[in-house]
């Protein structure tokens, strides 16, 4: 049921553009998927989503699990038709709750057994368990149950998940109810050691699943190791299957990591940064409840087409924000937006054998004083994108200007 085209490579790096046929949509890769948890985006409807472009939204079966529960999908016949929404699902297996709630949750090689958030009663997640949520939910895309640990994991517990994974893997194929309809890809695991990667990515690619996502990543782990994690998977999954990078959503990170090689992302940064009042712009971030705004007539982008920019200032967003829902709500659609149109324009840039050169426009838009961090600066340079010269030296500590923060830009600060 998926097939995998690739309409266009980077000549110097390796990003590419693809073409992804689901049961539900065609998606056009590279691409950001927005998290809608418990089958809703917050603060998003279906039909603002659609408007945007958005063909591949993501859920999460922990949650979905415990409601509405496997029987009432089934009843409603998929969560598409419970949500209403006509186009791609992407659905999480579960195991991430692993390390988000740990304190709940007890592992096993049966399974994980948790506490419900919502209720206080157990469930025992296996990878069969989940398979069946899965294929209630009826997503295009479900992820196998892995063993997750927190990427500052260290010592024999990796690799004792990272194995754990493979044979869950195997358990998850089998309990697979509708292959026909249904895509299970992969999970990567190893935690931030190669050798262990290099094994998982073996084992895995040897049972053969329509796409893989390069997993436990993400979690506070340094970004030099990151970024080397991802390369060497990149390098060493299938050409002509789908490359996921589980849970990476800011800007900066997601162009670097096209470079690599990934064409799929997600986050819930997007939406959870709205609602505390910022929003996303090709500068950076800007925190609209800060004072500076209250007399600001601009749009909050003046390129970008959504429906925020085109009815809302950035003066009345910044009356109605912490005070009126629809804040978040317009927020929300503008930030989802960014994300969005940031991946079709980095997809262009593939198809016309741009990438490079618009690689560096957005780091110079993105860090104009020069504050690019030093990883993506050297993961670039690894595959022949030099941007050394858009680098400024780092400004002694006592020449830091030491005004109030007006404008948050990609983890630096622009006053």
């Amino acid at each position: 049921p998926l097939k995998f085209v690739v309409a266009g490579r980077c000549s110097t790096t390796p990003a590419r553009a693809g073409i992804m046929t689901l049961p539900h949509s065609t998606v056009q890769t590279p691409v950001f998927m927005p998290v809608g948890t418990q089958g809703t985006l917050k603060g998003v409807t279906v039909d603002q989503l659609e408007t945007l472009g958005c063909q591949l939204m993501l859920g999460n079966t922990y949650h979905l699990g415990l409601r509405p529960g496997p029987e009432l999908l089934n009843e409603a016949g998929g969560l598409h038709t419970f949500m209403g929404w006509n186009r791609s699902l992407l659905t999480d297996s579960g195991g991430f709750q692993m390390v988000s709630l740990l304190a709940l949750a007890e592992i096993t090689e049966d399974g994980v057994k948790f506490r419900s958030a919502h209720d206080g009663r157990e469930m025992l997640l296996t990878p069969e368990k989940s398979m069946e949520v899965q294929n209630a939910i009826g997503a295009d895309i479900m992820m196998q149950l892995d063993d997750v640990v927190s990427s500052l994991t260290t010592g024999p517990r990796v690799e004792e998940a990272m194995h754990r994974s493979i044979r869950w893997l195997d358990r998850c194929i089998k309990a697979h109810a509708k292959p026909a309809q249904q895509n299970l890809f992969a999970i990567i695991q190893g935690g931030l050691d190669p050798d262990l990667r290099s094994a998982c990515v073996d084992a895995m690619v040897a049972r053969g699943t329509p796409g893989y996502a390069i997993g436990g990543l993400s979690g506070g782990e340094e970004k030099t190791k990151f970024w080397r994690v991802v390369a060497q998977c990149c390098r060493l999954l299938p050409p002509d299957k789908p490359r996921y990078l589980m849970g990476v959503g800011y800007a900066l990170d997601m162009v670097v990591c096209v470079a690599l090689g990934v064409d799929m992302f997600d986050c819930v940064f997007p939406t959870r940064t709205a609602r505390f009042g910022t929003a996303l712009v090709p500068t950076g971030q800007l925190a609209l409840r800060h004072r500076s705004f209250a007399e600001d007539f601009r749009p909050v982008d003046a390129d970008c087409p959504c429906y925020t920019c085109r009815n809302y200032t950035r003066a009345y967003l910044h009356s109605i924000v912490g005070h009126e829902a629809v804040a978040c709500q317009l927020l929300s659609v503008h930030n989802v937006a960014y994300q969005l149109t940031l991946m079709t324009r980095t997809r262009n840039s593939i198809l016309e054998n741009r990438f490079p050169a618009f690689v560096r426009d957005f780091v110079r838009t993105l860090h104009p004083r020069g504050d690019v961090p030093a990883w993506a600066a050297e993961a670039l340079a690894s595959v022949g994108i030099d941007i050394a010269d858009l680098v400024a030296p780092a400004a002694p500590a006592a020449e830091q200007p030491a005004e109030q923060v007006v404008e948050v830009v990609d983890g630096g600060m622009q006053t």
